[in-house]
C-alpha cells in the first residue's frame, strides 16, 4: 500500500484513504454495507471512478457537499419537468 494522498479542507491538510480497507474503515458504519456493493460491483474499466468516488466521500467537504447536494437538487427538478 502507498502512503495516505493528502489534501486540503477548510485550509487544514487531511489524509486521503487510498485503499478499499483504508476507505471502509473511514467511513462511517451505515455507509460501509454501500461501500462494500459498490466495490464488488465495479467492473475493472469503473474501479478507479468507484475509489475515488469513495475517497471523496471518506473525507468530508462542506463545500463540495453543498455543491453536491445542489447538483443533485437540480437534477431532481430536471427529471420531474421531463
Amino acid at each position: 500500500m502507498g502512503e495516505p494522498l493528502k489534501t486540503f479542507v477548510g485550509g487544514a491538510e487531511v489524509d486521503v484513504p487510498n485503499s478499499i480497507p483504508a476507505i471502509r474503515d473511514t467511513l462511517p458504519e451505515e455507509r460501509r454495507e454501500e461501500f462494500d456493493r459498490a466495490i464488488n460491483e465495479a467492473g475493472v474499466h469503473e474501479i478507479q471512478a468507484v475509489m475515488r468516488h469513495w475517497m471523496l466521500e471518506a473525507v468530508p467537504d462542506p463545500e463540495a457537499e453543498r455543491i453536491l447536494d445542489r447538483l443533485a437538487q437540480d437534477e431532481a427538478e430536471r427529471r420531474s419537468v421531463a
